[in-house]
């Protein structure tokens, strides 16, 4: 297996296993996918939806069917000429509940224990009561009422001879240097712990201690005396409950509420997710240790390739990459014949958001972005510039809100900064902050002072992140950072510019002192010096030295990295995003909203970027993190075609929908102030477009099973929205009144009773606007699957994707149904045949059929081939987006039509634009190909081009896309 001709995204969990995914490879191989890539295999915690919780890097999940459902399911891929792509989650561990034995280690033995480097805890915290011990933020309610209600207790572990702390799902051990103490009813079970110490040449004491309490307590003797020990500790009495209080006051955690963990945790979280542990991945131990499974299935020829989870939580992705690169690599050649790279690479991308105008590291040695950057480039494609000012002014009108997404996002970042993740700036402004003090320049710069000016920094910051190279900024991190620098001192007061001018350079700066010739070098052998340092010191139980300066400013500029992408990520898209609406198809993961459109021009530009440096990054339109469906954000976007249309409607369906608002009391309420009624007029106009671009194109007003199923999935994603909008309610502190009240309303304006009313006056603008967002679904479909790099294919997605934010879009899928659909387009032609049937979406399937086929009949031209945009004259060239790709005496031209809204007419009910509607528009193909017969792939279409010319009414004749060759195709 070499790079990946196509790929298909599967959510595996233990509703859909490895032996499920098996059943259906050969319906993958028959749609023409190469290579299905799935979720984390790696053991997550029991119950797991996702797998991005792992608390066993060493095993594969058994809820997925272990190891032998994995052989199963490659052997079954393998036979339809398949391989796999797995996702990793190198960044960070699930350490909720009791499962993860490495967060257990240090749990029972802090600091000293065998794995306390492998989580990235600051063990020398400001805070007295945290210094050697770990935040434990697992309590649902104050640590004061869950101890007086008996909700904590200690228990004994028969099989383990271990004592531990029990809250609901959650274990806490009992270091057992503390069993001493415990043992006070029962002396005689104390001596074999007497005296230990938590350095690591006591610990096998221990464990021997404990394996020989496991006999001693199943005598009747013993069990009398763990019962005793026990009741002595309960916390149904006053002094059981001192007792145990004093115990878990000696342990190397401090139980907490959960709300605590955003001012107080010590520990890296994944965002500012309290159960998910952030991993010291560039640590070389760690790095042997939580791939050391993902490598032997590699070597095996199980895996051929990696998609890398969020790399920009790593303290350095660059380094992180190289070493993956390295050693994936370096163990190809030890793969069974028949499965090594031809090319000698082995396939490998990372999830990376990329800013406009932020390039992906070149150094890195990936493969590419897994194509949130493609998606973000044909989502805004399918938005008419035109639409981009009205609607911004509507939603400002209706709203009272600001008609700038900048504006939103701002204030959502330091909401997010101030609220949910102040204890991580903590942390970056003391690592600057003990900078400042071992310097007589900047002895005097106060906590407070560098806070506030790493603050305004990491708000303004433009994009998730830089990598400083050797410790200094490159010229592209310069190019960021000085945006979000300048931007900083103009909110700082002038008194704070020296300060921030300081904290710029330790950030990355270039400082006087320093010389560029082996800069990298030297930082980097440094590094070494110092790692190597801290692990003879730890293997000798003595406490770190203090890092030499450059070390120092090094691991602030990881804590600002780690700083700055879960703000950016955890603000623009967890919060801003659910705040903005003016068309809720661009606020999506790795979009920017500001952004409304895309010129074809601009299209075609970042395509030939990639290409040219990226020729195998991955190309998607669906995810299962994305906020709505493909297909959703594809009928959305059409009202960007028609913004007078569409602001008449939402006007008109607002009045109509008045009097069952809620208001401050429960009840009906037709009050103007736009803060006194529920859902209110931001959460209303998003709900309106959310309607319209879910609702099914075959939901018929009358069918009311139908209309709740729907409204059921529009509720998740409506209290999903709230909470994450953070204004009215939040998941920190819900308003579970508010919230009701906003479903009331959803269900309410659905009623059976409004069949004849609002819901038939939604299904009738669906119908209108309907064929609008085929054009533009098959639009991104064709774009996606012909365009320079790797098209993935997310679940289910083959059809019509009108799915929402997880969990509705990780619904089961119905293969039966696409498997029988499939079979009945090849018997019926190419996909031109189906366009009778494009409401339920056997056209969009028939199209990523034809479209993966001819990627495989012509592999080299599409991985390979160079990309030529073709131009588009005539009196409607701008409703078109046409390119060539080319190798040798091959050539594949992919047309769309773009913009439809003119060219359809308001009566024109199917997507498809008449052919004499296009008039002289035409697309100028290449000189090889003047006068020459083309085939359509995807229709009966012959079109010849008129020398130069190749008319869109005869391209487009039967198809709103064409994909045209000449007779054969030759492979390249």
């Amino acid at each position: 297996m070499t790079v990946p001709r196509s790929t298909l995204r599967l959510q595996l969990h233990k509703g859909f296993t490895f032996d499920d995914a098996a059943a259906l490879a050969d319906y993958f191989a028959l749609l023409g996918v190469s290579h299905a890539y799935v979720s984390p295999i790696t053991t997550a915690t029991a119950g797991s939806t996702h797998g991005y919780d792992v608390v066993d890097y060493t095993k594969v999940d058994p809820e997925l069917g272990g190891e032998d459902g994995l052989r199963r399911f490659v052997e079954k891929l393998r036979a339809v000429e398949m391989g796999l792509i797995v996702d990793i989650v190198p960044n960070h561990m699930g350490v909720g509940g009791s499962e993860n034995a490495w967060w257990q280690d240090i749990l029972e033995w802090g600091r000293h224990a065998s794995h306390a480097r492998f989580f990235d805890v600051d063990w020398h915290s400001p805070d007295p009561a945290l210094r050697g011990k770990v935040l434990a933020p697992f309590l649902g309610a104050s640590y004061g009422d869950e101890l007086q209600g008996g909700k904590i207790r200690l228990a004994y572990r028969v099989d383990e001879g271990r004592f531990v702390i029990e809250y609901y799902g959650h274990v806490f051990p009992v270091c057992p240097v503390d069993y001493p103490s415990v043992f006070q009813e029962a002396p005689e079970l104390a001596l074999r712990f007497t005296g230990l110490t938590t350095q690591p040449a006591d610990q096998p004491r221990a464990a021997d201690a404990c394996t020989a309490l496991v006999t001693i307590a199943q005598t009747e003797g013993g069990q009398a005396a763990i019962e005793a020990i026990l009741a002595a500790h309960s916390p149904d009495t006053p002094s059981g409950r001192d007792r145990l209080h004093r115990l878990l006051e000696r342990q190397h955690y401090r139980l907490a509420w959960w709300r605590t963990a955003a001012a107080e945790v010590n520990w890296r979280s994944f965002f500012d997710v309290s159960t998910l542990g952030g991993v010291r991945v560039e640590r070389p131990e760690v790095f042997a240790a939580s791939h050391a499974l993902i490598f032997r299935l590699f070597t095996e020829g199980l895996i051929d390739g990696v998609r890398v989870d969020h790399v920009d939580g790593l303290a350095e992705p660059r380094e992180y990459c190289q070493r993956l690169r390295a050693r994936l690599e370096e163990l190809s050649a030890e793969r069974p014949e028949g499965l090594r790279h031809g090319n000698g690479r082995t396939y490998c991308v990372v999830e990376k958001i990329l800013a406009r105008g932020e390039p992906l590291c070149r150094d890195w040695q990936v493969d590419g972005t897994t194509g949130y950057d493609f998606m973000n480039d044909v989502g805004a494609l399918l938005h008419d510039p035109a639409g981009a000012e009205p609607l911004a002014a509507l939603w400002a009108e209706i709203t009272g809100k600001s008609a700038s997404f900048a504006d939103e996002a701002l204030a959502a970042r330091r909401k997010i900064l101030a609220e949910n993740l102040s204890a991580e700036l903590d942390r970056v402004t003391r690592a600057l902050h003990r900078i400042a003090r071992d310097a007589q320049s900047t002895r005097d710069f106060t906590f407070t002072s560098i806070r506030r000016a790493v603050a305004e920094l990491v708000v303004q910051f433009p994009v998730y992140r830089i990598y400083p190279v050797g410790g200094v900024r490159s010229a592209e991190d310069e190019r960021f950072f000085s945006q979000a620098l300048k931007a900083a001192r103009a909110v700082l007061a002038r008194a704070d510019h020296v300060v921030l001018d300081q904290v710029a350079q330790w950030l990355g700066g270039k400082l006087p002192d320093e010389t560029p010739q082996g800069e990298q070098r030297n930082e980097r052998s440094e590094r070494g010096r110092d790692r190597e340092r801290d692990r003879n010191q730890a293997q000798a139980g003595q406490n770190p030295q203090p890092p030499s300066s450059a070390s120092q400013r090094r691991a602030a500029q990881t804590l600002f990295s780690q700083l700055t992408s879960p703000v950016a990520a955890k603000a623009v898209e967890d919060t801003a995003c659910y705040r903005y609406g003016r068309l809720i198809s661009r606020n999506e993961v790795g979009a920017d909203p500001g952004e409304f459109s895309l010129s074809v021009d601009a299209f075609h530009a970042g395509n030939r970027e990639r290409i040219q440096a990226y020729p195998h990054a991955m190309l998607c339109t669906a995810t299962h993190d994305h906020k709505r469906g493909e297909d959703v954000r594809a009928r959305i976007a059409a009202l960007s075609e028609i913004p007078d249309e569409w602001a008449a409607t939402l006007r008109q369906w607002s009045t109509l929908n008045t009097p069952l608002r809620r208001g401050p009391n429960g009840g009906p309420s037709e009050t103007s102030d736009i803060n006194d009624w529920a859902p209110g007029p931001a959460a209303e106009a998003m709900l309106y477009q959310t309607l319209v671009g879910c609702w099914p194109l075959t939901l018929a007003p009358d069918d009311e099973a139908g209309v709740h199923a729907l409204a059921e999935r529009v509720a998740q994603w409506q209290l999903k929205a709230l909470r994450e909008a953070k204004l009215c309610t939040s998941w920190f502190a819900p308003d579970e009144g508010y919230e009701k009240e906003c479903r009331d309303f959803l269900f309410d304006i659905v009623a059976p009773q409004r069949r004849n009313g609002f819901l038939q006056e939604l299904s009738d603008f669906v119908g209108r606007i309907g064929p609008l967002g085929a054009v533009n679904g098959l639009q991104q479909t064709l774009l996606r699957l012909t365009s320079p790099g790797v098209p993935d294919l997310y679940q289910g997605t083959e059809l019509w994707d009108f799915s929402l934010v997880d969990p509705d879009n990780r619904r089961p899928v119905d293969y039966e149904l696409r498997r029988r659909w499939l079979g009945e387009i090849e018997e019926k032609g190419p996909p031109s045949e189906q366009m009778d049937n494009w409401r339920d979406g056997r056209v969009k399937l028939a199209v990523v059929r034809r479209a993966l086929a001819l990627r495989k009949h012509c592999e080299l031209l599409f991985a390979q081939g160079e990309y030529l945009p073709l131009d588009v004259r005539g009196e409607h060239g701008g409703h078109v987006i046409a390119y060539a790709r080319h190798a040798g005496s091959a050539f594949a031209i992919a047309i769309a039509t773009r913009l439809a809204a003119p060219l359809l007419g308001a009566e024109r009910d199917v997507p498809l634009v008449e052919a004499e509607r296009w008039g002289d528009t035409a697309i100028i193909v290449p000189e090889a190909l003047h006068s020459r017969v083309l085939f359509d792939w995807l229709s009966p279409n012959v079109p010849k081009a008129d020398n130069e010319r190749l008319f869109l009414r005869d391209a487009l004749g039967v198809m709103p896309v064409a994909l045209l060759v000449e007779e054969g195709v030759p492979k390249v």
